[in-house]
C-alpha cells in the first residue's frame, strides 16, 4: 500500500487537495479537502465514497464521471468541480503534473524565416513528448511580412492573392488549428510553449487555454495593460483584442500552445491581405480593423523587446525557468523539416 498527496487550484476557484492510498491497484483511504465551499456537508462524503475502488490508472474523464454521478441532488459547488477533484487525484498519483514538476527553459527570440519558426514548433513539441527536451517557452522573431494560416483553413478563402503579391507576404501553414495570423516583422509578439499533456490533464480545451496563459496576463499587467482571456482563445482588453492562441496535441504526449499578440499592426495592409479579416469587418473598413485588434504599442507605450523581457522575467519568476538557446542540431532539424514540409506547395495548399 502506498500513500499519495496531490493539489489543484481550480481556475477561478479554490484549492482542491487529494490524499489517498493505493491498494492492489485501486484507490483506498480517499480524503478530499480544501478551502472550497460545498453544500450539503454530506456531498464531501459522497465524493470520497465515489472514488473508493477506482482503478489507479483511471482516466480523468472516468474519475470526473464518478464524482459527478455521486453528488446528491441539488448539491451546490463553490470553488470546486468534479474535474478539479479528478485532477487533484491524478496529480496525487503522478499521472497529472504541475508547472513546478518540470524544469523549464526560456528561449529568447532570434530572427528566423517564418517557415523555420513553424517547423521548430513541431520539432520541439515532438522532442518534449519523447522526453528528449525539457518543457520550454520560446519567443519567435522574423524579418519578413508573413501570414501563418491554421492547419484546417482554406488558402484561397483566407488570402487575397493581389494583396499577398503586393506586400510580398510569406504565407506558411502551421500544425495547429485556429485562424490566420497577420505577422509583420517587428510588429508582433509570438511565443510557443512546448509541454507534456500531463500539465493540462483533466482540463477542458477551453480551460487549458486560460491556464497556460495565466503568466502572460501577469506580465501584461506589469507593463500597464489590463488584459483578460475571452473564450475560447483570445486575449483582450476593454480597448480590443490583443491576440489569439492555438494548440496542437501530439500522439506521443507532447503539446504545443502558441500565441500571437499585435504590437503595432498595419490594419490597412492586413485587410488587403486577409479575405476573412475583411469579411469579418463587413463594411466597416480599416477603422473597425484598428479597433478590433488593438496594438500593445499604444496600450503599453513600451518597446517590443522590452515587453518580451518582462514576459521572460515573469515566466522565470513563476516557474524557475532557465534561459537557453536553440542548438545547432535543433535548428538543422527545423530547417530540414521546413524544406521537406512547411515550404512545400503540397502542405501549404493541403486545404485548397
Amino acid at each position: 500500500m502506498s500513500t499519495h498527496h496531490g493539489e489543484f487550484k481550480v481556475p477561478g476557484g479554490k484549492l482542491v487537495v487529494a490524499d489517498l492510498e493505493v491498494t492492489d491497484g485501486a484507490l483506498s483511504g480517499v480524503s478530499i479537502s480544501g478551502d472550497f465551499f460545498l453544500e450539503p456537508d454530506e456531498a464531501l462524503d459522497a465524493i470520497n465514497s465515489a472514488l473508493l475502488g477506482s482503478l489507479a490508472d483511471s482516466p480523468s474523464s472516468a474519475l470526473t464521471a464518478r464524482v459527478h454521478d455521486a453528488l446528491p441532488v441539488n448539491t451546490q459547488l463553490f470553488g470546486i468541480t468534479p474535474e478539479g477533484v479528478a485532477t487533484a487525484v491524478r496529480r496525487a498519483l503522478g499521472l497529472a503534473s504541475t508547472w513546478w514538476d518540470h524544469e523549464w527553459e526560456v528561449i529568447p527570440p532570434s530572427i528566423l524565416p517564418t517557415e523555420v519558426n513553424v517547423a521548430l514548433d513541431e520539432v520541439l513539441t515532438r522532442a518534449v513528448g519523447d522526453g528528449e527536451h525539457r518543457p520550454a517557452l520560446r519567443f519567435w522573431d522574423w524579418a519578413e511580412t508573413a501570414v501563418v494560416i491554421g492547419s484546417f483553413q482554406s488558402y484561397r478563402n483566407e488570402l487575397d492573392p493581389d494583396g499577398v503579391a503586393k506586400h510580398h507576404v510569406n504565407v506558411v501553414r502551421r500544425v495547429s488549428g485556429g485562424g490566420a495570423m497577420f505577422m509583420e516583422g517587428g510588429n508582433c509578439i509570438t511565443y510557443s510553449l512546448y509541454l507534456p499533456q500531463s500539465l493540462v490533464d483533466g482540463q477542458s480545451f477551453e480551460a487549458s487555454y486560460a491556464f497556460l496563459d495565466a503568466w502572460v496576463l501577469e506580465a501584461l499587467d506589469r507593463v500597464g495593460v489590463q488584459a483578460r482571456y475571452v473564450p475560447l482563445n483570445d486575449i483582450a482588453t476593454d480597448q480590443g483584442k490583443i491576440g489569439g492562441a492555438a494548440q496542437k496535441r501530439l500522439a506521443n504526449g507532447g503539446m504545443l500552445h502558441h500565441v500571437t499578440m499585435s504590437y503595432d499592426i498595419d490594419a490597412d495592409k492586413m485587410v488587403e491581405v486577409l479575405r476573412i479579416g475583411r469579411e469579418k469587418l463587413s463594411d466597416k473598413g480599416t477603422r473597425s480593423a484598428k479597433k478590433r485588434v488593438d496594438p500593445l504599442k499604444r496600450q503599453a507605450g513600451m518597446d517590443r523587446l522590452a515587453i518580451i523581457d518582462v514576459m521572460i522575467q515573469v515566466f522565470q519568476e513563476r516557474y524557475g525557468a532557465a534561459r537557453t538557446r536553440l542548438t545547432e542540431t535543433e535548428l538543422a532539424a527545423a530547417r530540414d523539416l521546413a524544406t521537406a514540409k512547411f515550404s512545400t506547395e503540397e502542405w501549404l495548399h493541403r486545404v485548397p
